[in-house]
């Protein structure tokens, strides 16, 4: 008996619905994206620079669904955005059945990054709207996320000195053999007549001379500006010192502050900067012991209901000891207090820091040294002032105490899938952008588009 197949021809002509998004089915997120786009206040994405002639621009609207919808599922790339509005269905919806050029797709999101930081709050208010954040816990944490540069582009100071000495001598020499070259073909042909360009050896190393010499001058204003900070810094504390001396008759113990001399400062030989960029870090690798990688310290504030991001920022620091009041601060911003209960791990606890008055209003959870993975930990009913008066032994018994270790146990769980799903699953691991300010946009775009996922996927349970 012959079988029956469904009829299939590619030459025919197909009626589609008039309403694209009826391409795709209820509940796709790009469907979810175009009500979101709808409902959100995108008027900073707008150009009103326009005069209105000229060929007419893509809307903005369009182009930010685009963007959002391209980083929820982990491409960043402008190209291949580009390719997917004619390929993958969800992007044809999205694009209007029109094909943004990549060039156009990457400058809008450039120019636009500080816009992107707006939408990340008006997202994280739609998240606490509906109910998944709750600001009972709220944990901190940070992650080299890849700079858009490679760290065999980085150079030291030290280096940076031997390659230039090694540079001058081989400029000089070409440039010598070029001029003997000339002079012989003067004698030859005539002078005034054209010659060939300058060798590419030359060019090169005139160029790599170039660089490399205004890498230095910046290591070199760095270290004078940081020699000045030190030195307003001893003076001040050498006024002091006279002014109590004046006033009380006693000269202050210890040694007086050395004030060091910001003319003859000079960078680290192991400061580094890179060409490709340069506000990037060579920073230690937590995911492969020893290594390193050409990175930004990207951090966020994770809320525990439904591991919605509360707060963001990147750093060049590559610790976390200087971040835990501002992002404290960013989280008040965002969200208008902080949890009942902030965790970190024990990279961000400093006396300055878990004592400011920030973090007064919040039950913190900072260990000031690391906790092994299988440590046991001894439960105690005492109070951490009745231990001891100090900032660490009090974070430390608090955070050994039966209460405080049971919510710090939970922070590892809170924060850290996170990272695992935005470089895990949707792969990425290293922004586009460079430059600091640019890496933070494109952050803000990294972590709405996470939250925006959590949104969905609730909406989706509760349908």
């Amino acid at each position: 008996m012959a079988r029956h197949y469904k009829s299939y021809g590619l030459d025919q002509r197909m009626l589609l619905p008039v309403d694209m998004r009826e391409w795709l089915p209820e509940g796709h997120l790009a469907r979810f994206i175009v009500e979101l786009v709808g409902e959100l206040d995108l008027s900073a994405f707008c150009d009103r620079s326009s005069d209105g002639r000229g060929r007419e621009a893509h809307n903005p609207l369009m182009l930010v669904a685009v963007l959002i919808y391209a980083y929820c599922v982990g491409m960043p790339s402008s190209r291949k955005i580009e390719k997917a509005t004619y390929e993958d269905v969800a992007f044809r919806v999205l694009a209007g059945n029109s094909h943004p050029d990549h060039d156009v797709i990457a400058a809008f999101r450039k120019k636009h990054l500080q816009a992107f930081r707006k939408t990340f709050v008006d997202v994280l208010q739609l998240c606490a709207a509906a109910g998944l954040v709750k600001l009972g816990h709220v944990s901190i944490d940070g992650t080299k996320f890849g700079a858009n540069a490679s760290k065999h582009k980085a150079m030291s100071y030290g280096r940076m000195i031997e390659t230039e000495a090694r540079l001058v001598a081989d400029v000089e020499r070409m440039t010598a053999e070029a001029e003997a070259i000339d002079a012989a073909e003067d004698a030859k042909f005539g002078k005034g007549t054209r010659g060939d360009e300058l060798p590419k050896e030359l060019q090169r190393s005139e160029d790599r001379l170039k660089k490399i010499r205004e890498a230095k001058a910046v290591l070199e204003a760095n270290a004078r500006a940081a020699a000045e900070a030190k030195a307003r810094e001893a003076k001040a504390k050498l006024e002091e010192r006279a002014k109590k001396q004046a006033e009380t008759g006693i000269g202050s113990g210890g040694r007086p502050p050395t004030v060091p001399d910001v003319e003859a400062a000079k960078p680290d030989d192991k400061a580094q900067r890179n060409f490709t960029d340069p506000e990037s870090r060579i920073m230690p690798d937590g995911a492969n012991k020893g290594a390193f990688v050409q990175a930004y310290n990207a951090q966020i504030a994770v809320d525990s209901m439904a591991q919605v991001i509360v707060a963001i920022t990147v750093t060049q620091q590559t610790n976390d000891k200087l971040q835990l009041v501002p992002m404290a601060e960013k989280i008040i911003e965002n969200v208008g207090r902080l949890a009942d209960v902030t965790s970190a791990d024990a990279g961000y606890f400093s006396e300055a820091a878990v004592t400011n008055l920030t973090l007064a209003g919040t039950n913190l959870l900072v260990p000031p040294d690391r906790l092994k993975r299988h440590e046991s930990v001894q439960p105690t009913d005492a109070t951490a002032g009745e231990i001891a008066p100090t900032p660490i032994a009090t974070m430390r018994a608090k955070v050994r105490s039966a209460v405080g270790h049971a919510l710090y146990k939970m922070r590892k769980a809170i924060v850290e899938p996170v990272f695992g799903q935005i470089k895990g699953v949707r792969g990425l691991r290293r922004f586009s952008m460079r430059g600091l300010a640019a890496v933070e946009g494109e952050w803000s775009l990294i972590a709405l588009t996470h939250n925006l996922l959590k949104l969905w996927r609730s909406r989706a349970l509760t349908a």
